[in-house]
């Protein structure tokens, strides 16, 4: 471990050394700055092991001191220390793993109905309203970029940004197909329902990270349609984009603005085609990486909803809460953190570190 705690401070000195003479490359001294912060709690974790051995060690030494007095103090010392470098090598080890570069990145996240008719899309809304307040509760910013309602207070679709440091290192787990069993408002004879909706999440790509021909789009410019499909502009602003190569298609329309509406549709198209090299480049490189939490797949349950009893339960790690309540009110911490701690842990495994 002092091995590698040696190569990143030697990398962490040449980083200072390269901002003092960056001179005016702003964008290079960012990336240097960014590289930097990344690297501080290390660098600060390192500092107090080091310390902690140098006290091991001069505390071992006063062992086979002549005087009982020293060598009480230093089994005293020992017994002190000796925890605080094993907690310290944990955190060091966790630290070291390999973090998912995407982790501190803005989020694009798509909610759609899926089976269940009008139930699933009114569960779609109630999705939308969990995210944003666990989004307020971070004192994260949302943004819609796409909506598609079914006019009595449901999604089709609604696509949208959530801007903040760390949205996606949180909120990766969310993607594939949520379940919600409960009686729909409009049953009589109250039945309970199952219906699904999936939940995508796309971690935000800038421009020059996907490079896009204008060869590999076909874009069509139309007016933007209000419920029922009525035209609700007279001008043409609404944009759905055709990526040809793999058949995708992004249409947005609740800018004003033809110009905005390309834009974000543009962003939406970025963040999909980077989701789909990311994903094939975790496949060729890890197998069975996500095993333990799941493997992200649209297709794949990850929660389930029971509303007469009051129950969320997640899949991946068979974690149930009895605050149904709670968790629609964006209290997803609990299954997030755990997901995260298991996340953390395989990767560790797989990592070789030690």
């Amino acid at each position: 471990m002092l091995e590698k705690l040696s190569i990143i401070e030697s990398r962490f000195d040449e980083l200072n050394h390269q901002l003092e003479t960056v001179g005016n490359d702003y964008k290079r001294a960012a990336d240097l700055a960014r590289e930097r912060a990344e690297m501080e709690k290390v660098i600060a974790k390192s500092r107090e092991y080091r310390q902690a051995l140098k006290r091991q060690e001069e505390a071992q030494a006063l062992l086979d001191s002549d005087d009982a007095d020293l060598r009480q103090l230093a089994a005293s010392e020992l017994e002190e220390v000796s925890p605080a470098i094993v907690k310290l090598e944990d955190d060091i080890k966790r630290l070291l793993v390999p973090r998912d570069p995407r982790d501190n990145r803005n989020v694009i996240m798509e909610i759609r109905a899926g089976t269940g008719g009008d139930e699933a899309a009114l569960f779609a809304a109630d999705l939308f309203r969990m995210y944003t307040r666990y989004a307020e509760n971070k004192s994260w910013k949302i943004e819609i970029l796409s909506e598609s309602d079914i006019g009595i207070g449901g999604y089709k679709e609604v696509i949208f940004n959530i801007i903040g440091d760390g949205a996606y290192s949180r909120l990766k787990y969310e993607s594939g197909v949520h379940r919600v069993q409960r009686v729909p408002a409009t049953e009589a004879q109250g039945r309970i329902h199952t219906s699904t909706v999936t939940v995508a999440v796309l971690a935000e790509v800038d421009e020059v990270e996907i490079d896009i021909p204008d060869t590999d789009i076909r874009m069509d410019i139309y007016r933007s349609a209000g419920a029922g499909g009525q035209n609700v502009q007279k001008n043409a602003t609404a944009v759905r984009i055709t990526h040809i190569p793999t058949g995708i298609v992004v249409a947005c329309q609740d800018e004003r603005s033809q110009l905005q509406n390309r834009l974000r549709a543009m962003s939406i198209l970025r963040a999909r085609l980077y989701e789909i090299e990311e994903e094939k480049r975790q496949k060729e490189l890890e197998e069975t990486r996500r095993s333990q939490v799941g493997s992200g797949e649209r297709s794949e349950k990850i929660r389930t909803y029971n509303y007469p009893q009051s129950r969320v339960t997640d899949h991946r790690i068979n974690l149930s809460l009895f605050n149904l309540a709670g968790v629609m009110a964006g209290n997803l911490d609990v299954f997030i953190d755990e997901l995260s701690l298991r996340d953390e842990t395989e990767r560790l495994a797989n990592s070789g570190i030690s």
